[in-house]
């Protein structure tokens, strides 16, 4: 059986390959560290702003004490064709009004499942990336998304 050929890629599209694998994937797996052991689950974003990535979480949950331990944190999405992105990031609370409640308004299941923006378990985290770096199925190579370029 012959090696799959992966289909070039013109480095000025990686940023938008990299945007259409994440809003293909929808759920990336969060990367954390709880001392010396990695902790990885699904999570479901409560909003994207190019690659900054916004997680509602609750406070009892554990990767709140991780991330509150090292703020450092990678998010990784599989697209169904079996593209990556992987999204080296700070973690931060996020405590701007503003932007909590455009988040709390456009987000159904938040409503529901917590009832008020209030609630004080409910924490959303920013993920502000310091690397970016997308992989086309079978290339068995990232390209590094220029996060200095809008």
């Amino acid at each position: 059986m012959s090696q799959p050929q992966p289909k070039p890629i013109d480095p000025a599209e990686v940023p938008a390959l990299a945007l259409e694998t994440m809003k293909r994937a929808k759920f990336p797996v969060l990367a954390t560290c709880e001392g010396d052991q990695a902790r990885a689950r699904p999570v479901s974003p409560v909003r994207t702003d190019g690659f900054v990535v916004y997680v509602a979480n609750l406070r009892r949950y554990g990767k709140t004490r991780e991330i509150e331990a090292n703020p450092k944190a990678e998010l990784c999405y599989m697209d169904d064709e079996h593209n990556q992105v992987r999204i080296t990031a700070t973690a931060e609370i996020v405590t701007d009004r503003t932007l909590l409640e455009e988040i709390w308004s456009s987000s159904p299941l938040l409503r529901s499942y917590l009832g008020s923006l209030e609630n004080p378990e409910l924490i959303i985290y920013r993920f502000t990336p310091n690397r970016v770096r997308y992989m086309r199925e079978w290339a068995l190579e990232y390209y590094e998304v220029d996060l200095t370029v809008r």
